[in-house]
């Protein structure tokens, strides 16, 4: 099991998701904007546009996504 922030996920806070695979840790970290979006929060609501940007350009959205599991796959298990 692995530790990373919403902000280490392109968020906004140091909520931490605790997951196995990468996939789990983005599915959390999803469910957390959706959450934090739906309450009205102004961090995540840009941090949110800014994905929402990067998303419309799919080699960047690419680019992004295997880093980030680079990233997860560095960190030690717990």
């Amino acid at each position: 099991m692995k530790t990373m922030t919403c902000k280490q996920l392109g968020g906004a806070c140091e909520q931490k998701f605790h997951a196995n695979t990468f996939e789990e840790m983005a599915e959390k970290s999803q469910k957390h904007g959706m959450e934090m979006y739906q309450k009205g929060d102004e961090k995540h609501i840009s941090a949110m546009n800014e994905m929402k940007e990067l998303m419309e350009n799919p080699e960047a959205i690419q680019i992004w996504y295997e880093r980030k599991k680079e990233e997860f796959n560095a960190l030690p298990d717990e």
